[in-house]
């Protein structure tokens, strides 16, 4: 996915010369064809990602649209304030790309877990939240990001994100079932362990939806995912603040008549460290551990 991205960029930078790319001392491997291409358009900051969100920030106010590129926690918590101050506050038009979402850098310990991302910056003023499932979603969210003006966050995987579909529609109905009953909404890409989960529930006669939510605000959520239905979110990511509160929010606000369970990391175990695999095992956000619940909670 970071490749794809990129890939994308370098081709926007080349039309539109207010495309500027910086990083924290990162993404040896990715950025060179970007910094070969466009040096007057990229810089490396260091490792000082505070200063690189204010210098995004000063592009920004300059007419540019810079676009800071790092992972995990390094372009979040690190500068939490600079994007707060710097960058939302004034409702600049940044793009800040932080690649290993959940646990994709498990063997590395907490520090590196990208699990309370959403949580953090969905609540900063103008901020737009985006968690692609795959390469379809990532081009979605990089052409919202053009589109639309003021702060963007996505959030990837490293590789080329779930091996299933989804198309740009206004629901990324990833799988409808008539006469189903259960929605399990996703988002990131641990849509690979609910696509394999709801295959599995199928084959038993117990039918669901499935869709994945890569824009996470309520913009993105709509009746018919929610309506008079049993509801499971799914995140490699805590449940306070992400997906699970966005929907729990929509079907607070639309007064909908939605039973809402959500599926994310127990914040009891972060000291586990492990493959992503194993961790989501660990956490119970794993395809065996949702259809167990939904079982369980059917029977």
């Amino acid at each position: 996915m970071r490749n794809h991205l990129i890939n994308k960029l370098t081709g926007f930078a080349e039309i539109d010369k207010g495309v500027f790319l910086l990083t924290g001392d990162l993404g040896y491997g990715v950025l060179e064809e970007f910094e070969k291409k466009l040096p007057d358009q990229f810089l490396n900051s260091g490792i000082a990602e505070q200063a690189m969100m204010g210098i995004a920030a000063g592009l920004a106010n300059s007419g540019y649209r810079p676009w800071v590129y790092s992972i995990a926690n390094f372009p979040t918590f690190r500068c939490l304030e600079q994007i707060r101050n710097d960058i939302c506050y004034h409702n600049l038009d940044v793009t800040i790309v932080a690649v290993g979402s959940g646990f994709l850098y498990g063997t590395l310990g907490y520090s590196h877990f990208g699990i309370e991302d959403i949580t953090v910056i969905r609540a900063l003023p103008g901020m737009r939240v985006f968690s692609p499932a795959n390469l379809n979603e990532l081009d979605f969210a990089i052409d919202q990001c053009f589109k639309t003006a003021g702060p963007k966050y996505i959030r990837l995987d490293k590789g080329a994100g779930s091996s299933f579909e989804t198309s740009s529609n206004s629901d990324w109905c990833y799988k409808r079932t008539a006469n189903a009953t259960i929605s399990i909404l996703s988002t990131g890409t641990i849509l690979d362990e609910v696509i394999k989960a709801a295959n599995h529930l199928d084959s038993q006669g117990i039918l669901v939806d499935v869709y994945s939510v890569p824009y996470v605000n309520k913009e993105a959520l709509n009746q018919a995912m929610l309506q008079d239905r049993f509801v499971l979110t799914v995140e490699e990511h805590i449940l306070q603040g992400g997906l699970f509160s966005c929907v729990s929010e929509f079907v607070a606000s639309e007064m909908l008549n939605a039973k809402v369970q959500g599926f994310g990391v127990n914040p009891k175990k972060i000291k586990i460290t492990g493959s992503q695999d194993f961790l989501r095992k660990v956490h119970g956000i794993d395809a065996n551990a949702i259809v167990s619940f939904v079982k369980s909670r059917l029977a």
